[in-house]
């Protein structure tokens, strides 16, 4: 049976897709790019900003079923410039404390509203990983 995973806190689907959809114990979240939820616009700034945004909109998504990133498996990160990979990479770190997923990284021609980021997600519900505020969060400054 298939669950369709929606929030306010996340930015609405920009096509005909659903932010998350859940089979079983498996959620699949869809690429989040850096729209500002409220406003529905690409955030102001550089790659830092767009990926900070871009990981806030997966932990609102996360957290419509409770979830948290420590139940992320898989993540698939798709930049319009490698150039960007370090800084990426470093702000990511800053989400995932321990035992971070499996991941892939490629660079793309282009993204949907200019976007210079987009992140997707692939989780798994265990029911010994309970949501907790102080564990998704970003310690870059």
């Amino acid at each position: 049976m298939k669950k369709i995973i929606s929030t306010k806190e996340a930015p609405a689907a920009v096509g005909p897709y659903s932010q998350a959809v859940r089979v079983g114990s498996t959620i699949y979240c869809a690429g989040q790019i850096p729209l500002d939820p409220k406003s529905g616009q690409i955030v102001p700034g550089d790659i830092g900003a767009q990926t900070r945004r871009v990981l806030e909109n997966i932990t609102a998504v996360l957290k419509a079923e409770r979830l948290s990133f420590q139940n992320i498996v898989k993540t698939t990160i798709f930049l319009t410039d490698l150039a960007d990979f370090q800084t990426v990479n470093e702000i990511y770190a800053s989400y995932f404390k321990q035992a971070p997923p499996a991941r892939s990284t490629v660079q793309v021609p282009a993204l949907p509203k200019g976007a210079r980021i987009e992140i997707e997600a692939i989780a798994m519900v265990d029911q010994d990983v309970a949501i907790d505020e102080g564990t998704v969060s970003d310690t870059s400054g």
